[in-house]
C-alpha cells in the first residue's frame, strides 16, 4: 500500500486565503497540516481539553452507574455486542438481535447495567465525535480557501475585486454550513449527557429507558446549572448566533442566495480571499419585512470562524466539567 504525502507547499494557510512557504507571516495565525491527514489551527483550538474533560465524564458515568460493584471484573464477561448492538457498524445486528442478548442476563452478570452505561456513555462519544469532525471540516474550509481556485479555467485576472460563484464556492459554503450544523448537534447531546447525569437510573431489573431520548437544546432549562456563565447553557449572543445560522441553512438553506467567494488581486497576484455572512445583531440576523440576508457591515467569517470555534470548545469543555462534577458530588 502507498501511503499518501504530506501536501506539497505553499504549506501554511492563512484566514485571508492567501497561503504561504512560512509560518507565521507577520506574526498571522495559521493552518499547518498535521500527518494524520488533517490541516491544525497554529493555536490551542480547545479540542484537545474538549477531550480530557469527556474522558474524565465517561469514569465519572463508570462510578455511578457500578457504585459499589467491581466494574474492572465485571467488565470482563461482557461480550462485545452488548456495547456495539444497535449503536454501531462493528455490529450487523438487528432489533430483534438486542432481544435476544436481553436473554443472557444470567450469563452476564449486571447485563442491564452495562447496556445503560454505554448508552450514557454514546452520548459522550457522539460529543467528542463531533468536536473532531468541526475541527477537521474546519481545517479544509481553509484548505480550499488558501489552495484550490475559485473558478475554472483558471484566468490571470485583473486588478480589483471579483467573486466567483462555482463548485469550489459551493464546497466551501458547504464546509461553513456542516460547523454550525454540527455545532448545533453538540448542543443538543450535551444537554442530553447532562439531564441523564442529573437523572440516572439505579434500577436494573430491566433495560432501563433513558431520561433523556426526546430530550432536544431548547430543554435545557431542565438542567440544574442552565444559564451558568461560560458554559453551553448561558444565556448569550454567541449561542444565539449558532442556533440562528443552523436554524437558517436546515430551514432556509442558503446564507446567500447564490453562494459567492470574493478575490482581491494586486499587480497579478491574489491578496486577499474572503466568505462573507449576513450581518447579525445580538445573534440574529437583521431583518426588514420579507427580507434578513443583509452584508452592509462586510463580515468576513474565514478572519474569526477560528475564534468562534475557540469559544464553542471552551464552552464545551466547561460544560463537560460541570456534568462531571455533579456526578462526583453524588458519588460521595
Amino acid at each position: 500500500m502507498v501511503s499518501e504525502a504530506a501536501p506539497e507547499a505553499p504549506g501554511y494557510l492563512y484566514l485571508d486565503g492567501v497561503p504561504g512557504r512560512t509560518p507565521g507571516r507577520s506574526g498571522e495565525p495559521y493552518f499547518a497540516y498535521d500527518p494524520q491527514g488533517m490541516w491544525r489551527f497554529s493555536e490551542d483550538d480547545g479540542w484537545q481539553a474538549v477531550e480530557a474533560a469527556a474522558v474524565a465524564l465517561h469514569y465519572a458515568l463508570i462510578k455511578n452507574v457500578f457504585r459499589g460493584l467491581d466494574y474492572a471484573q465485571l467488565v470482563r464477561t461482557v461480550p462485545e455486542f452488548v456495547a456495539t448492538a444497535g449503536q454501531n457498524s462493528e455490529a450487523a445486528a438487528s432489533p430483534r438481535d438486542l432481544e435476544e442478548i436481553l436473554k443472557l442476563t444470567d450469563r452476564v452478570p449486571e447485563l442491564n447495567r452495562f447496556l445503560y452505561l454505554f448508552d450514557c456513555q454514546r452520548l459522550v462519544g457522539a460529543i467528542q465525535e463531533c468536536c473532531k469532525e468541526i475541527v477537521q471540516i474546519v481545517g479544509e474550509f481553509y484548505r480550499t480557501l488558501n489552495l484550490e481556485p475559485f473558478f475554472f479555467p483558471v484566468l490571470k485576472h485583473e486588478d480589483g475585486l471579483r467573486y466567483s460563484s462555482s463548485p469550489v464556492v459551493a464546497k466551501l459554503f458547504a464546509f461553513l454550513s456542516f460547523v454550525f450544523i454540527r455545532m448545533h448537534s453538540l448542543l443538543d447531546y450535551t444537554v442530553k449527557i447532562a439531564i441523564e447525569a442529573e437523572n440516572l437510573r439505579t434500577d436494573f431489573t430491566t433495560y432501563p429507558r433513558m431520561s433523556s431520548l426526546a430530550v432536544q437544546y431548547g430543554d435545557r432549562k431542565r438542567v440544574s446549572f442552565n444559564k451558568a456563565a461560560g458554559t453551553l447553557f448561558e444565556d448569550c449572543s454567541f449561542l444565539v448566533s449558532v442556533e440562528t445560522l443552523r436554524n437558517h441553512i436546515i430551514h432556509n438553506g442558503l446564507l446567500d442566495d447564490v453562494p459567492k467567494a470574493y478575490e482581491v488581486t494586486k499587480d497579478g497576484l491574489p491578496v486577499e480571499k474572503y466568505v462573507l455572512i449576513p450581518d447579525m445583531v445580538d445573534g440574529r440576523f437583521e431583518r426588514f419585512r420579507n427580507r434578513n440576508l443583509f452584508y452592509g457591515r462586510g463580515d468576513k467569517i474565514n478572519l474569526r470562524l477560528p475564534q468562534m470555534v475557540f469559544e464553542f470548545m471552551g464552552r464545551q469543555e466547561a460544560t463537560l466539567w460541570k456534568v462531571t462534577e455533579g456526578l462526583e458530588a453524588r458519588a460521595l
